[in-house]
């Protein structure tokens, strides 16, 4: 047994299917589930996937051995005051947010130091459903996880948060807070923000109607992200705003460009583009595939 009590703050997609595999694979005795929603709480104990709730987090934390935080990140502050003084000095708190570097921020400002016991973790696996409903076994098998322990953090804590993630199945790399917040700014998060911005544009026009009926099957595909929770989202741009703006200020670069080429009639130069695009994801290919549909929707 890896852990006595673990308590999951956010029991949706993510962290009820952290609990449903932590409990298929006996890595935990028993699962404390809390949040604010309690009827989804209540559906929580019904399907199994915790043991009991509360929704007052320095209750769920006492005597906790280990704190999943799968909350949206604009809560981590708030979370971080309500669980500090029902902390147990050896509680490993760890997370399953999206941005890294909020959570580390978050810390100090709370505990005026990064706490040793503080894991910040980054499943990169999802889909574009929400609530415990949502959550599934096997959601992990073979995703990978990306760990951002710090200077301060314990290597043991680090040791045992890793082994709850491959114990269910994960793949664990370890990378630098600041380098994580970058790439998934990159490969995530403005992904997300030009599906709801494009969504949200066509849905706006006045044969609205007319232009979804007639969607094909590339937009469903790039938009479907777009039905993701959002809050979740909502709070992931403005936590990690610094290296989302600077991405999307290239990419806004890259869009003036293309439009210039297409008014200009320069065929050359977009075919360049088009090819160098096809290439790079042909060469790529086998990294996506290794997936799953909904694969790495956070």
């Amino acid at each position: 047994m890896l852990i006595n009590r673990l308590v999951v703050i956010g029991v949706g997609l993510i962290g009820g299917s952290v609990a449903r595999d932590a409990r298929k694979f006996g890595l935990v005795k028993e699962i404390i589930g809390c949040g604010r929603g309690e009827a989804n709480l209540q559906k929580a104990v019904e399907l199994g996937v915790v043991d009991s709730y509360t929704t007052d987090v320095a209750d769920a934390v006492k005597d906790a051995d280990m704190v999943l935080m799968a909350a949206p990140m604009g809560a981590f502050e708030s979370l971080f005051r309500a669980m500090k003084p029902a902390l147990s000095p050896n509680t490993i708190i760890t997370d399953a947010g999206s941005v890294k570097g909020c959570v580390v921020d978050d810390a100090i400002k709370v505990f005026g130091e990064v706490p040793a016991n503080l894991v910040p973790a980054h499943p990169i696996a999802g889909t574009e459903k929400s609530g415990v409903e949502a959550s599934f076994e096997g959601l992990y098998r073979d995703r990978r996880v990306l760990l951002t322990p710090t200077e301060q953090t314990d290597p043991q804590a680090t040791a045992k948060v890793r082994a709850l993630w491959t114990g269910i199945g994960a793949r664990v790399d370890e990378i630098g807070v600041e380098h994580h917040d970058k790439v998934l700014a990159a490969t995530s998060h403005l992904p997300h923000l030009l599906a709801y911005g494009l969504v949200d544009t066509l849905a706006r026009m006045d044969d609205s109607r007319e232009i979804f009926s007639y969607a094909a099957g590339g937009f469903r595909d790039f938009t479907r992200i777009a039905a993701s929770d959002p809050q979740m989202w909502h709070d992931i741009n403005f936590t990690n705003r610094k290296a989302i703006l600077e991405v999307l200020d290239l990419y806004r670069a890259d869009l003036d460009q293309l439009r210039h080429w297409i008014s200009t009639d320069d065929s050359e130069s977009l075919m360049t583009c088009f090819k160098n695009a096809k290439s790079a994801r042909d060469h790529f290919s086998s990294i996506f595939h290794a997936g799953k549909p909904g694969d790495g929707d956070e």
